[in-house]
């Protein structure tokens, strides 16, 4: 067995934060594996095999392979991973090596391995990584397992996995350290894996619908294309304040306007807005537009491309989503937004322009509408009442013009607009509209927006001057929509929180070392 654990006084060892015996008893084996001449931080390993398709090729339920087999024909492998879990006896011993697809038992023997490798497995320790080469056997209890006649040794952890790590719950220690979450519940594993998935799967879905992926900038002199309160930071060589965008819309609109008629782009978003279970201030979105095309286009689109996606990446049309079973499978329904207010927030329809009296509403609901809200605030604050009950896959649409300040007006009804949203378990996945193409319209509702800033609004419109420049030269009817990716992301995994889908949530800073 290993020596009883040095004390963290130890002169002679590196001084790490938040030092104890066990990362003192680790820093000591760093030494020992040195004075063996071995490095505690190796280098290229070739690892041929892994380990979740040696257990589906050798230990499928249809037909395992046997030992007599494995010990007729030996299967040579070579795999590489960390280590999970030890177990020693004597002169032999086991472990579990996890490598990115699984976990799998590997058997040493000082017999095979020689007293300088057997020594290096003892000297182990939960966390550490190594390589391994051998052949496949089976132990008496019929594991598959790889017996070992090689070890390499090629990095050293010195902080140990914590306790119970396997099923690790605490929220906190999984978001802020994600590392080890990743190792220790193989179900977020594969939440990442799927979200990678599914964003393959909706750039396939657009490319083989003929459009373009483009990029556009992240800083910009003034920001646009969403109703938010947007980061600023300082270009030192400029000598300007810039902003963060709070969506590409306005330059994509643009390439639309330079003759690229169908284009899209997954983006980074950042909005200076509070947390919550659906809100986190860096997100992704995907933004595409189509030229010659309008929202109900785009509402077709993006019902074939959400349903496309979940059959390519979950090979079905329905999601568990707590409680709830939904269909993805359409056509799915389309409300008007008043019709929404009156029928699910229960909204008296003689109030729907009454904003005092909507305001008295919402107190009466307890609802709290910012001080001096516009009547189109009111009607959002409202609508979060109706929102919650539209589980099933259902486009909301027929808004009203304040809320719209870049969709092109009803040809009928020139205060309602043609937009529509789309909300799946009560969020908001999806927003689109028939752009505005009129830049006199536009340069109007610009205004109007600037009015509301200078009022106190923070997340209102400026007037962008170079936008309306580019709408001058004339834009083609254009449909454009707008999907939050996390959401989605959330709806396809069955996961209620934004931060279960985003490797790396933003956290309150915590400034004890060692955090």
């Amino acid at each position: 067995m290993a020596d009883a654990p040095h004390h963290t006084s130890n002169p002679n060892l590196p001084q790490l934060p938040d030092m104890n015996d066990q990362v003192a008893e680790r820093l000591r084996k760093v030494a020992e594996l040195e004075a063996m001449g071995i490095a505690p931080y190796g280098g290229r390993f070739e690892a041929t095999d892994r380990t979740r398709i040696l257990l589906e090729k050798y230990d499928g339920a249809d037909c395992p392979v046997g030992e007599e087999a494995l010990s007729a024909h030996p299967v040579r492998v070579s795999v590489a991973g960390r280590v999970v879990s030890k177990r020693r006896m004597g002169k032999a011993g086991f472990a579990h090596l996890q490598d990115a697809t699984g976990r799998m038992q590997i058997y040493f023997k000082q017999e095979l391995l020689g007293e300088a490798g057997y020594r290096i497995y003892k000297e182990c320790d939960l966390g550490d990584i190594i390589g391994v080469e051998g052949v496949l056997m089976r132990t008496r209890s019929g594991e598959l397992s790889v017996n070992v006649s090689s070890l390499t040794h090629l990095a050293k952890a010195l902080r140990p996995l914590p306790e119970k790590f396997h099923g690790l719950t605490d929220k906190e220690t999984r978001y802020r350290q994600r590392y080890l979450d990743l190792i220790a519940n193989p179900e977020v594993r594969e939440t990442f894996q799927t979200r990678s998935r599914i964003i393959s799967a909706v750039r396939h879905f657009l490319t083989g619908n003929g459009f373009l992926e483009v990029e556009t900038p992240m800083l910009q002199d003034q920001p646009g294309g969403a109703t938010a309160r947007p980061f600023v930071t300082h270009h030192n060589a400029l000598g300007v304040n810039l902003f963060l965008r709070i969506a590409p819309e306005l330059y994509l609109k643009r390439l639309v306007v330079g003759g690229f008629e169908k284009v899209f782009e997954i983006n980074r978003n950042f909005r200076n807005e509070g947390m919550d279970l659906t809100h986190n201030p860096e997100f992704t979105m995907l933004e595409f537009y189509q030229a010659f095309a309008d929202h109900t286009d785009l509402m077709h689109l993006t019902e074939s491309l959400i349903c496309g996606v979940a059959d390519t990446v979950l090979g079905s049309d329905q999601v568990h989503f707590g409680e709830h079973t939904i269909k993805l499978s359409g056509p799915w329904p389309k409300i008007p937004f008043f019709d929404l207010l009156v029928e699910s927030a229960g909204v008296p329809r003689g109030l729907l322009r009454d904003r005092d009296g909507l305001i008295t509403l919402a107190g009466e609901r307890g609802l709290e509408v910012p001080k001096g809200a516009s009547l189109a605030k009111v009607w959002d604050v409202l609508f979060g009442l109706a929102e919650e009950r539209l589980v099933a896959p259902t486009f909301v649409t027929d808004y009203p013009v304040e809320l719209s300040p870049l969709a092109r007006r009803q040809a009928g009804n020139p205060e309602l607009t043609d937009r529509f949203e789309l909300f799946i378990a009560g969020w908001e996945i999806a927003n689109g509209f028939a752009e505005l193409n009129d830049p006199l319209d536009q340069r109007r509702r610009f205004e109007a927006q600037a009015a509301q800033k200078a009022a106190g609004d923070d997340e209102a419109h400026s007037v962008d001057e170079d936008f309306l420049r580019a709408l001058e030269h004339g834009m083609p009817p254009t449909g454009g929509a707008g999907i939050g990716i996390d959401r989605l992301v959330m709806v396809l995994t069955g996961n209620p929180s934004i931060r279960d889908v985003l490797l790396f949530p933003q956290m309150r800073p915590r400034h004890a070392s060692g955090g």
